[in-house]
């Protein structure tokens, strides 16, 4: 009767050593995109009329974004608040004006008109432009090659442990994703940008400003079990 082979422990056994290592990829890239958030702010003392002047710069901000075709990948409407101020002194509610405010966010992947919308939208009544942040996206095959490049870190460690012992590798028992992750999200205005702004189409628009892409660090790390064919250590 032929027996069945037991297989190994977490620990390994005597006939089939278990090596465990790590792999770890670091590697940077160009952004893919970048976002920047505007806040549009209106003011007055009749809730009517500012939500008229706030319908009104929301209207003419999102068709200025708009006017930029392809080079605005996503744009998306968040938050939108009316609220009433209060007097400080003096007894009961007393209502002194009414604030308005939207928040939109804007991905765009042209980075050679950035600066200009930037600057465009920043030269508008009451409106606030933050970022940009730059990023890698999800799916941008510079995650894979992290990730393929860790694997492979871990496959060269196991096999200089097994030649350290005068033996090979056997078989993969375990493989896992400990961490891959793409840098966070930065802000950067920086002098003179490799994608300098398009000029202004006309005398009255403001001039682009100069925004330095900032490069993301995209980092893998893998942990990987393997069985080692049994070493003479005699």
């Amino acid at each position: 009767m032929t027996e069945t082979p037991t297989p190994p422990t977490a620990h390994g056994t005597p006939n089939a050593p278990r090596v465990t290592v790590r792999g770890e990829a670091h590697l940077e890239a160009d952004p893919e995109i970048a976002r920047i958030t505007v806040t549009l702010t209106a003011r007055n003392t009749d809730r009517r009329a500012t939500l008229d002047d706030l319908n009104h710069r929301n209207t003419a901000t999102l068709d200025l974004i708009k006017s930029y075709g392809d080079a605005v990948e996503k744009l998306e409407t968040g938050s939108l608040a009316i609220r009433p101020e209060l007097t400080r002194h003096g007894r009961g509610e007393r209502i002194r004006a009414y604030h308005g405010t939207i928040h939109l966010t804007a991905t765009l992947t042209d980075f050679t008109v950035l600066g200009e919308i930037v600057a465009r939208l920043a030269d508008q009544d009451l409106t606030r432009v933050d970022g940009p942040w730059w990023a890698l996206r999800p799916t941008s095959p510079h995650h894979a090659a992290a990730r393929r490049q860790a694997v492979q870190e871990a496959l060269q460690r196991a096999r200089e442990y097994a030649e350290a012992l005068d033996t090979r590798i056997d078989a993969l028992l375990e493989l896992s994703d400990t961490g891959a992750f793409g840098g966070a999200p930065l802000t950067s205005y920086g002098a003179a940008m490799p994608f300098r702004a398009a000029r202004a189409e006309t005398a009255d628009d403001p001039a682009p400003v100069d925004l330095e892409p900032v490069r993301q660090s995209v980092d893998a790390q893998v942990e990987a079990s393997f069985t080692l064919a049994p070493p003479d250590l005699g």
